[in-house]
């Protein structure tokens, strides 16, 4: 699995793919990822990526000529689906994780200030994604929670495999149960004691029964 993501803060990145699982599954090569620094496509001295917008209005919206440089550039290497991040698009849920996990390269663009140039996403843009009902300060965030999330569907990433199918959402209207660990009993709190009887078919039982649900 492949992934690519275009940013002017590549060091947001790099410190988040440094730790954790994601930096285990990049040494055993289960996923491979480069960062680009956006600036680095610029063709003027200032390596400015950003204008006033035509019309007027608050703020700057992102140039169309440094994405589609790093785009070209990036697809010359190898194709693949190009994602921007956007408050107005389709919401990111596990269903979408599990599809985007089947593509072999996800190229992700994070948008920065008032917006990207429209003819960027016309013309470059195969989908676009929103992580919740609320806005950022750029697509850096969200393209974390892609990438790791996608990640997690990728055999091995993962120790246990069957911690992934158990994750809440991994099938339709599953979610987590309560879920206990030592000490058995910390300043009188106990645990279920059916945790405790070895009995596997009660201990789904109860954890069925007990399964969370989401607070509407």
């Amino acid at each position: 699995m492949n992934f690519s993501i275009v940013s002017i803060f590549p060091e947001m990145i790099n410190n988040f793919i440094a730790l954790g699982l994601v930096s285990k599954a990049v040494e055993k090569k289960l996923i491979n990822i480069k960062v680009y620094d956006l600036r680095d496509f610029t063709t003027d001295k200032h390596r400015k990526v950003d204008d006033k917008p035509f019309g007027g209005g608050a703020g700057m919206v992102m140039k169309p000529e440094p994405f589609f440089n790093a785009i070209n550039y990036i697809k010359k290497k190898m194709r693949g689906r190009v994602i921007l991040f956007s408050a107005y698009a389709e919401l990111l849920t596990q269903k979408k994780v599990k599809e985007l996990s089947n593509e072999d390269h996800l190229i992700l663009i994070c948008g920065r200030y008032e917006g990207v140039d429209q003819r960027v996403i016309d013309e470059l843009v195969d989908e676009e994604i929103s992580i919740g009902d609320y806005v950022l300060m750029g697509g850096e965030v969200a393209a974390e929670v892609v990438l790791e999330s996608v990640s997690r569907m990728i055999y091995g990433v993962v120790g246990n495999p069957e911690s992934v199918k158990t994750d809440s959402f991994f099938y339709d209207n599953q979610f987590g149960f309560p879920q206990y660990t030592q000490p058995r009993d910390y300043k009188g709190l106990k645990i279920p004691e059916v945790l405790l009887s070895g009995n596997h078919k009660n201990i789904a039982e109860w954890r069925k029964k007990n399964q969370k649900r989401r607070k509407i």
